[in-house]
């Protein structure tokens, strides 16, 4: 065989210069180049020089020696073995298993027959409750930073609204709701944040500062793990010198079950009595804890309980609960496991009705068990989000995030469930669009740090993304408080709109693009044809 040196020569020599960037993997398709496909020999040498940088054990694959480039990483990066378990799996599914990406249409069968929070409401006995809710502890996912709005700290330390004179953040209403139910109900209900490296330390400090919140047997935080974005065209770790940290990404909040495996908080839950976990997100304000439904997942003797609401068009294009026809299990399909050709009946809400709202309950016992029987790293369907290494330049390097969904984990259980909510339980902020209801006249913050609201049927909200999509754009432009909608069934704002004090939006209120910076004067009327003139009104 030529020495290698020869072989790299020839290479620079034959190959171009886009064909010696993508490394091949066994098993691959051949690649496209900028002179066509990439034929065999292109890509034999293409190898040789990835080999070059990542020698091959003995008995090694190369995908296993390309992974291990990731592993190094995550080692010296300070992931433990457990985070780079999980992460091979995840990368091995994506570089083998294509094809079981896709959860096709004649594979499963609607979900039908889901009970209602109200119908349970009615049926359980509200004093026995209190017993069931006792015995269940309560963990938020807070990994977050909040970059789709240009936050740069976690998410739930973004001001969501005034109460008594007070901004209130996620953070203080999340805390609100728990010294709440302790105080009403004499229950301990520990809280556990799921945090992530860059959420942790500012996180901490509100909890720690609240004088009123205290617990010393549970932990008040687990860290989540992390891992490498992965070069779409290498499968190697995506390196970004000018910001290292953007080579980073979280794995998705299906990392919860490792990192609770990891951390021994089941372990010390169950020490102290406990047999129930409610898990939900830190920006979902409307996923309080719940006596009733703690009382109906004692019910169930389930292991496994998804809360479940009914699709609008406005969820179409959101994650779904379907039952797999061979197993008779469920499962959750999200738009990413969609085959293109099953679209249609995938966005069908009168043939799927449930979608995820990613808030769970589950069996601490049964938890412990899956987990023990699978080493801690569960075989959740693997979600590929392709990426630029910096999400804010889209001639960046593209990458692959790998990730993985909590809710995915229900296929696992055998006998798991579903409880139907209302709107009340589901009134996440991923956008300043929501963020815009969400302060807004819509909702009255109570006492009880519940967020209320007649129907729970909001108006639908447009922002032009060039103005709004930052929190700080968006902060500037509403310096006072954001319109009344009490009465408006859909807001459009196109363009760069600043706001007075007291605007009022009515009907299917709209602002055209004046292609300047443009005025809402104080107390003006906002509808269909824009800024309302006075004998209008």
């Amino acid at each position: 065989m030529r020495n290698l040196a020869y072989l790299m020569m020839i290479f620079k020599r034959n190959v171009s210069r886009r064909c010696r960037r993508v490394a091949f993997v066994m098993n691959s398709p051949p690649v496209a180049c900028s002179t066509g496909i990439m034929n065999r020999e292109c890509r034999k040498m293409t190898t040789l020089l990835l080999l070059d940088r990542c020698p091959m054990r003995k008995g090694a694959t190369l995908t296993e020696d390309i992974f291990e480039q990731s592993a190094a990483k995550m080692r010296e990066h300070g992931m433990t073995d457990m985070a780079v378990a999980q992460f091979k799996r995840l990368y091995e599914v994506w570089r083998n298993e294509e094809a079981s990406s896709w959860i096709r249409e004649e594979e499963i069968e609607p979900l039908t027959g889901v009970p209602s929070f109200h119908d349970v409401y009615e049926t359980i006995n509200h004093d026995k409750a209190v017993d069931a809710f006792a015995q269940t502890a309560f963990l938020k996912l807070n990994g977050g930073l909040g970059t789709s709005m240009g936050l740069d700290c976690a998410k739930s330390l973004l001001p969501v609204r005034r109460h008594k004179a007070r901004q209130m953040r996620f953070i203080d209403i999340i805390i609100g709701q728990v010294l709440t139910a302790r105080t009403r109900l004499g229950v301990e209900l520990p809280l556990t944040l799921m945090n992530s490296f860059r959420t942790s330390d500012d996180t901490m400090k509100v909890l720690r500062s609240n004088k009123k919140f205290h617990q010393d047997e549970i932990p008040m935080e687990i860290i989540q793990h992390q891992e490498p974005k992965i070069s779409a065209q290498t499968g190697l770790p995506a390196s970004f010198p000018s910001n290292p940290e953007l080579e980073w990404c979280p794995p998705g909040h299906g990392d919860l079950f490792s990192t609770v495996w990891e951390s021994g908080l089941l372990d010390r839950l169950e020490e102290r009595g406990f047999k129930y976990l409610f898990i939900s997100n830190s920006d979902n304000l409307g996923a309080r804890p719940s006596r009733t439904l703690a009382q109906h997942f004692e019910n169930t003797g389930a292991p496994f309980m998804i809360e479940v609401a009914k699709r609008t068009p406005a969820d179409r294009k959101g994650g779904h609960i379907v039952r797999d026809k061979v197993t008779g299990r469920l499962m959750l399909r999200e738009m990413s496991q969609v085959h293109p050709d099953d679209k249609d009946d995938a966005q069908n809400i009168d043939k799927h009705p449930y979608f995820n709202t990613n808030s769970i309950w589950v069996r601490i016992d049964a938890l412990k068990a899956k987990l023990a029987a699978y080493d801690g790293v569960l075989p959740l369907p693997v979600i590929r989000n392709k990426k630029t290494v910096d999400p804010t330049d889209s001639t960046s390097e593209p990458v692959i995030q790998l990730e993985t969904a909590m809710g995915a984990a229900v296929t696992l259980f055998d006998g798991a469930t579903c409880v139907c909510v209302d709107r009340m339980r589901f009134l996440p902020v991923k956008t300043t669009d929501d963020l815009f209801i969400m302060r807004s006249d819509r909702f009255h913050l109570t006492d009880q740090y519940e967020m209320e609201d007649g129907n729970y049927i909001f108006p639908t909200v447009h922002l032009d993304a060039r103005y709004y999509k930052n929190i700080h754009d968006f902060d500037t432009r509403f310096p006072y408080s954001v319109p009344s909608l009490a009465a408006a069934n859909s807001v459009t704002i196109e363009g760069d709109w600043t706001f007075g004090r007291d605007v009022m939006m009515f009907g299917d209120a709209r602002l055209s693009d004046q292609d300047e910076p443009s005025y809402v004067p104080n107390g003006e009327y906002v509808g269909p044809q824009g800024v309302e003139p006075d004998d209008w009104v």
